[in-house]
């Protein structure tokens, strides 16, 4: 026997549903009309106000900070081994040790000088160790250069500064002040409010009530597409929260400690005849330390490194569920219709009149 279908007062067509089905409905939908907020929140968390709310902000705080918290995760994870990388990227070429006495800083100069005839030598620097290469400064108006040069001949070497070394040190910029200066570091300390909110809003929205709150704990790989990136987006904000929080506020810290070091000498003012650090001063300095990741050793600094991109996934799971949810639909009721999609519509407007009739 096959199905049966009833049509709704619209005319669209549906399963038809008895009448027991359809008082189970009902009573479900009376019982939880007038449940209250607390009961709510335990058991259907989606239908407060204050949640869809709290969905909206956010989304859309997300999507307006999200190629900032790209650009943070990135470059924060990169900078982890900032030290090492620096160590690295710094050696500088050693030169054979030659039986000759090495040459003064005015044979060096003169030695610049015909290397470079448009600069000015403004300072020669002979190293301590006989194969180290001496270090040259020379400029003219609007540049300046940093070279080496082999303090036993006199020829030249390089630039004192690799360009790999220049990247560290640009990425660094760009991490530290967003290549803006002080600018830069009051731009952090409000991208690191803002990432507050983010990770605040996202701890309401992911609570799921008291039946399903164990699933929300991971993800589901043989859900659906939407469904899966949902859980992704959820299990992993869920157990990266601490990281995010963390760095949030301590990228706050390093970018107007100013504010933080006054709070300290308010709370406990400063005692110029202890030789003791304060609670708040030692507190200070943890929390930069764990924003780098520079305590316990290499592995923890893996770790930083690892979990420094689940600011990024989360931004591509955001972004996701944004253009799935608002853009996708807006451009859909936005495209101009084409004359097939202009026969269906009327076909369809002209059978619901008729199923009125």
């Amino acid at each position: 026997m096959g199905r049966r279908y009833q049509r709704d007062e619209d005319g669209r067509e549906g399963p038809r549903i008895s009448a027991s089905t359809a008082e189970v409905w009902c009573n479900k939908r009376d019982f939880h009309e007038t449940m209250n907020d607390w009961d709510k929140w335990r058991t259907r968390p989606q239908s407060l106000i204050l949640r869809r709310a709290l969905f909206q902000i956010h989304l859309w705080t997300g999507i307006g900070l999200g190629l900032y918290v790209l650009l943070m995760s990135v470059t924060g994870s990169a900078l982890v081994f900032r030290r090492e990388l620096t160590r690295w990227l710094a050696r500088e070429p050693r030169v054979a040790v030659d039986s000759a006495p090495r040459m003064s800083e005015g044979q060096l100069t003169e030695a610049a000088k015909r290397a470079y005839p448009e600069y000015e030598v403004s300072q020669v620097s002979l190293r301590k160790n006989p194969d180290q290469a001496a270090q040259v400064w020379l400029q003219r108006p609007g540049k300046k250069l940093q070279r080496l040069f082999n303090p036993y001949t006199g020829g030249d070497l390089g630039d004192s500064i690799r360009p790999s070394f220049r990247f560290v040190l640009w990425l660094v910029d760009l991490h530290d002040n967003l290549l803006m200066a002080r600018t830069g570091l009051v731009l952090n300390a409000a991208g690191g409010i803002f990432t507050l909110l983010l990770g605040a809003t996202g701890v309401v929205i992911w609570w799921p009530g008291m039946e399903s709150w164990r699933r929300s704990l991971s993800f589901r790989w043989k859900a659906n597409p939407k469904g899966f990136n949902w859980t992704l987006h959820s299990a992993l904000g869920f157990w990266g929260l601490g990281f995010f929080f963390m760095w949030a506020l301590s990228g706050i810290y390093l970018s107007v400690p100013g504010v933080f070091n006054g709070a300290v000498d308010l709370i406990e003012p400063l005692n110029t005849s202890s030789r003791t650090l304060r609670f708040g001063d030692k507190l200070l300095s943890w929390l930069a330390q764990a924003h780098f990741g520079r305590f316990a050793g290499v592995p923890v600094k893996i770790l930083w490194t690892v979990t420094g991109l689940l600011p990024a996934v989360l931004f591509f799971t955001g972004a996701l569920m944004w253009w799935a949810r608002v853009l996708k639909p807006w451009l859909r009721r936005n495209a101009p219709a084409t004359p097939r999609v202009q026969a269906v519509a009327a076909a369809r407007s002209e059978s619901s009149i008729q199923a009125r009739l």
